[in-house]
């Protein structure tokens, strides 16, 4: 059980020992100092990327298992064409090259233009990655870190780190995403066994 050691803890310990073991990590680490280097608005490396390194540090399990991609969040509304975001897509592929997972950038001022064409409902416009952060289908998920210029963590959790923590999947009624909660709660509790999945 030593893998819940930080569960119960206080919000203030478990913020600490979440950026610190983030930042020790050498895949998460080199992520968010390429990406500070777009220097794009209103960034954040979200979702897997962060909670799976959790898990595999409290597990002893290697770097980057189980992470299939790293999620780039950006806002900036003063253009949402298409073009615009390729652009800055291109671009982090240069920034990026030779991490050992890909990253997928997206800016979430665009979200709504795609997101019933993908998933077959509308969304409303997001005024922030915060607020696309809020809404992830699974509150454990719903987690971001950003590396501020003057080398400081910014930390991103809408509903706190304890479920992380517990190794708890735990839903996000917000919106209706449960298929999607149910998916990658399947995906996880397979990957990482010691988790318990809440159902929707």
């Amino acid at each position: 059980m030593d893998h819940l050691r930080y569960a119960g803890a206080s919000s203030k310990a478990q913020r600490a020992a979440f950026l610190d073991i983030v930042w020790r990590d050498p895949l998460v680490r080199e992520a968010l100092q390429r990406a500070r280097n777009l220097d794009l608005p209103h960034w954040w490396i979200v979702s897997g990327t962060l909670y799976n390194t959790i898990w595999n540090n409290l597990t002893r399990r290697p770097s980057g298992y189980g992470i299939k991609d790293i999620d780039f969040f950006y806002f900036d509304d003063s253009d949402l064409s298409w073009g615009a975001e390729d652009v800055i897509i291109r671009r982090g592929e240069e920034v990026f090259a030779g991490l050992p997972k890909p990253v997928e950038i997206r800016n979430q001022a665009r979200v709504h233009l795609w997101y019933e064409q993908r998933f077959g409902r509308k969304c409303p416009p997001l005024s922030s990655c915060r607020d696309s952060i809020a809404r992830f289908a699974t509150r454990t998920h719903a987690v971001g870190v950003r590396l501020e210029h003057g080398g400081g963590l910014e930390l991103c959790a809408p509903y706190g780190l304890e479920d992380i923590f517990a190794f708890r999947v735990v839903p996000n009624r917000i919106v209706d995403n449960r298929a999607i909660h149910e998916t990658k709660a399947a995906r996880a509790k397979a990957t990482w066994p010691e988790l318990t999945v809440i159902p929707w």
